[in-house]
């Protein structure tokens, strides 16, 4: 009988096989990427406010190595034996204990400087639809016809309470918040104004193009002075005279003379009789300085023309001289090489006051030496009984002191200059100083008082009349 294993066998292992092949593993069909899953568990648990950090942060951004080694272990399969290298990882870890030691501070850091700087700006936003302190005092110079209910806290001359009067001048006065109010609150005895004359009008502004209708000299300066001072010096029943010498604009120094600084523009001659005429009102009520012949009598207001004033026009009346004179301070250190007879001797006054009347050119060469030639300037020239100020630019006559103090040469000029303008019985005024830094300005003004300047120009009157100069670290950027 044949043997049929043979064929058994062999037709048991091909079937054998066709069954096996239908449930053969394939590794591609059943290999399972673990990291697809893992990302979505860690994002669920991690915060997200660090999932933001991290897609804006570039130093979180996995680097392409990390890249490279996640692709490998995408292809490894689920059953595979092969072990995954440990390092990669440790990498990782050690550069997120990096950014949360490094990274996370410095950008908080940076936020809380911007809260800082929103809340600096929003309480900056805020303040300028409420009016401070200084701007609620200016109230009291608006006035009103009559008061309601009883006054017992105030007294007819109380305008400028509690206002301490400030060697300052208020350069370029009309560019104020309150021409003319702003710089009395802030306690300044000198006011400027540049005065245009169009048309038989006395404009007040920098340049033409800032000139308007009404704003002219009589609307910003000799009306509001002549209500001010009717106010202090009123009469009353208990008061029925005028007090001799007039009362100022201030209450706490009635005696404190108010200098108003009248910037010729136009033509020296023809703005001259303009601002002559305009003054008419403050002069017949006996509120202004002048100079009698004799001797100079101190009104509450004092007047001086300084740019395109011709001096000679000033030098026309010997009786009654009521516009004094802006000297120029340069000059009188120059010609200081004289003795103090020469200044005092009136007989020399007098004839060179005939001189000047006689050489004297009308063009307008600016301050100090208009109506004047150079050559006719003697060291008797300017004196009190024709001038008021003795002004020079700070940065021509002075410079800039670029160590940010000034050099012995400086101070050499400037003590010069301060001791030829007193020896003539004139106050000094130095204009163009350093605004900036604060640190530098605010060391020239301690140098300038300590030395003796009589005023000082400025544009900052708080800081001015607050005579708080220390030296501060923000000073130098501000």
């Amino acid at each position: 009988m044949p043997s049929r294993s043979p064929h058994f066998s062999n037709s048991a292992a091909a079937s054998s096989e066709r069954i096996g092949a239908g449930f053969a593993l394939d590794k591609q069909d059943f290999c399972i990427d673990v990291n697809d899953a893992a990302p979505i568990q860690q994002r669920r648990k991690t915060p997200l406010w660090r999932r933001g950090l991290a897609a804006l942060s570039p130093f979180s951004s996995p680097s392409p190595s990390a890249s490279a080694t996640k692709d490998i272990d995408d292809d490894r399969p689920l059953l595979s034996g092969a072990s995954s290298n440990p390092y990669p990882s440790r990498k990782l870890s050690k550069r997120s204990k990096i950014n949360r030691c490094f990274l996370f501070p410095l950008l908080g850091f940076f936020i809380m400087l911007g809260v800082v700087q929103f809340i600096s700006i929003a309480c900056g936003i805020v303040v300028t639809f409420f009016s401070d302190d200084f701007d609620r005092a200016i109230d009291r110079w608006r006035f009103r016809e009559k008061d309601v209910g009883p006054e017992i806290s105030h007294w007819p001359t109380d305008i400028s309470r509690d206002i301490v009067p400030a060697r300052c001048h208020s350069h370029n006065d009309y560019w104020r918040p309150i021409p003319l109010y702003s710089a009395l609150q802030a306690g300044c005895v000198g006011v400027e104004a540049d005065v245009w004359l169009f048309d038989n009008e006395l404009y007040v502004g920098h340049t033409t193009s800032s000139l308007a209708p009404k704003r002219t000299l009589r609307n910003m300066y000799i009306n509001p002075l002549l209500e001010i001072l009717e106010r202090q010096n009123p009469r009353t029943p208990f008061h029925p005279a005028n007090d001799q010498p007039l009362q100022g604009v201030f209450d706490t120094d009635p005696s404190q003379t108010l200098v108003l600084l009248i910037d010729f523009k136009t033509d020296g001659e023809a703005t001259w009789k303009s601002v002559a005429a305009q003054l008419s009102p403050l002069r017949e009520r006996g509120y202004l300085s002048y100079f009698n012949g004799t001797d100079v009598v101190e009104g509450p207001i004092t007047v001086v023309g300084t740019g395109n004033t011709p001096f000679n026009l000033v030098m026309d009346n010997t009786a009654h001289r009521d516009i004094f004179f802006d000297a120029p301070l340069e000059k009188l250190a120059e010609n200081d090489d004289i003795d103090d007879h020469a200044l005092l001797d009136p007989d020399q006054h007098v004839a060179h006051e005939q001189a000047v009347q006689a050489e004297s050119s009308t063009e307008n060469v600016g301050q100090g030496l208009s109506g004047i030639p150079a050559a006719n300037i003697r060291p008797n020239t300017f004196n009190s009984t024709n001038s008021y100020y003795a002004s020079v630019s700070f940065k021509n006559s002075i410079g800039f002191p670029w160590s940010f103090h000034l050099s012995e040469a400086q101070m050499s000029r400037i003590r010069a200059q301060i001791e030829a303008a007193h020896r003539r019985g004139l106050k000094v005024r130095y204009w163009g100083l350093p605004s900036w830094p604060r640190s530098l300005r605010n060391h020239i003004w301690s140098v300038l008082v300590r030395e003796g300047v009589d005023i000082l120009n400025v544009d900052d009157l708080q800081s001015a009349t607050k005579k708080d100069w220390r030296p501060r670290i923000s000073d130098w950027w501000s």
